[in-house]
């Protein structure tokens, strides 16, 4: 039971990571002068009302920044043909060597465990005054 559990969110865990490696997004900003104005990651950062008048003075006071964070793009699988015959021998050696180590325990057998108890119906110690001290 645990080391199914384990397994499952262990292989969870794993494609999260996968996930998260291989997403890339961007942040855009933008500044009037020195103060921020918008942050925005989905969609164009809104534009300030100065933005508009720098088309009339032609000056521009109001930048824009945009950072692009990259994630992975190329995901490569390797096989056990694609180490060199040394790691292959210390993986086949370490992997021959340590697998009694995690050998599984006999299943037990529990000759009570569909047993219920019968129902009380008084508590006999307080009837019969008998109390362990």
């Amino acid at each position: 039971m645990i080391k199914e559990l384990l397994h499952k969110s262990f292989s969870a865990l794993m494609a999260l990571l996968v996930l998260f490696s291989t997403v890339s997004f961007t942040i855009e900003k933008h500044f009037c002068g020195d103060v921020l104005v918008d942050v925005s990651m989905f969609a164009d950062a809104e534009k300030c009302e100065m933005e508009a008048l720098e088309v009339l003075l032609k000056k521009t006071c109001c930048k824009d920044e945009i950072d692009v964070f990259k994630g992975q793009d190329e995901l490569t699988v390797s096989t056990f043909e694609d180490l060199d015959f040394e790691k292959q021998q210390f993986l086949a050696a370490f992997t021959y060597s340590y697998i009694d180590c995690f050998a599984s325990l006999p299943k037990q057998t529990i000759p009570h465990k569909d047993y219920s108890p019968p129902n009380l119906v008084t508590d006999i110690q307080v009837l019969d005054q008998v109390f362990i001290i």
